[in-house]
């Protein structure tokens, strides 16, 4: 079958590129041809057998997407022009589901959709103009898909007409071969961080992700450790300055980096203090590179930290990230034993489901 992907993918990062490569890759090895349409970058390319169309536009984030819906139904129609295309899958619900299912509608091709978290946890939320579309996405989808039980909830409190029946799960996954708990220390060495234990935060630097109370709990910490922040966004000025600013001791920034595989296995725990997600795919890459996890108790946190691979916190209470913290890097006996059964519960995520009813795997 032929299948037309739309939404970010590599080199754009994020959890929602490696979930369509991730998607996209398993197919191709099915034996499917995949076709992504993603935002405008400048190193466009095919990969893992993947055709990848790059839209038009300027690539600056927060910007590229106003014209993102628009581009992306043009390079779906001039896709289908030239190929007979059997499913659209939009990933997040505006722009890309937008466009997918617009597209879809109109050629009456069968086109799918994947809410990824920040697209109904804050976009509907928070942004009453474009509630009525995102709802009519969910309406004319033919099919739903979720990312964790918690994103599933907030889709059907929408109210949909027949939503809850043809929302399904379909699980984030990670690469356990890519993510793994391999002795690589050249991270450590990169950044002379060889004398202490590090604690790790990737993500995008938003006020979602709650990095800011990282830095608080570093000033109260009871216990030595570096605070390693990797990733880029627009707090990263206002978070270093603040850093600066209170002279907040052993905290690194590394802006965005495209080698996180080889960087989890430097860390001795991984922290995620959001306030809100729909899932949290670096807990699973974590776990896959045998580190323990300390995470909100917050959406899809929850389905993925267990009691014996990390701890979860209360993301509004920077006391209890502190301590959280100080827990791991000071028991090494404790951090030992959640290591040791971590890659195990990366194992549950390690497969990777194609969610279509027309694509039996």
């Amino acid at each position: 079958m032929k299948i037309a992907m739309v939404g970010q993918f590599p080199p754009h990062v994020g959890g929602v590129g490696v979930h369509i490569h991730t998607l996209s890759k398993k197919l191709v090895e099915e034996g499917h041809e995949v076709y992504v349409i993603t935002y405008p970058h400048n190193e466009i390319k095919d990969i893992d057998g993947i055709h990848v169309i790059g839209t038009k536009g300027l690539n600056i984030p927060g910007v590229r997407g106003l014209m993102f819906k628009k581009n992306a139904k043009k390079a779906l129609e001039k896709l289908l022009e030239n190929e007979d295309i059997d499913i659209i899958h939009g990933h997040y619900l505006f722009p890309a589901g937008a466009a997918a299912v617009e597209v879809g509608k109109e050629h009456d091709i069968k086109t799918y959709v994947t809410a990824h978290g920040s697209d109904m946890f804050e976009l509907y939320k928070s942004q009453p103009l474009i509630r009525p579309t995102i709802k009519s996405v969910l309406k004319d989808a033919d099919g739903v898909f979720a990312v964790s039980n918690a994103l599933k909830h907030e889709i059907v409190a929408t109210g949909v007409v027949g939503i809850a029946d043809k929302t399904k799960i379909s699980w984030n996954s990670v690469d356990v071969n890519k993510f793994s708990s391999k002795n690589d220390d050249s991270f450590k060495k990169e950044f002379h961080l060889e004398d202490k234990p590090i604690v790790l935060f990737v993500g995008n630097l938003i006020k979602r992700k709650n990095v800011d109370s990282l830095l608080e709990a570093k000033k109260i910490a009871n216990s030595d450790y570096y605070l390693v922040v990797v990733g880029d966004g627009p707090l990263y000025n206002k978070l270093t300055k603040k850093v600066e600013d209170e002279n907040i001791r052993d905290v690194i920034f590394t802006g965005s980096r495209d080698d996180v595989e080889n960087i989890i296995p430097s860390c001795d725990a991984l922290v995620l203090p959001s306030f809100s997600e729909s899932f949290g795919l670096v807990l699973i890459e974590a776990l896959a590179c045998g580190k323990p996890v300390i995470g909100s108790d917050v959406g899809g946190i929850t389905e993925i930290i267990t009691d014996d691979v990390g701890l979860l916190i209360n993301p509004k209470k920077v006391s209890t990230i502190a301590k959280a913290i100080d827990k791991l890097v000071n028991d090494e006996e404790l951090r030992l034993i959640l290591s040791m059964n971590a890659r195990n519960r990366a194992f549950d995520f390690s497969e990777v489901d194609i969610p279509y009813e027309e694509v039996k795997s």
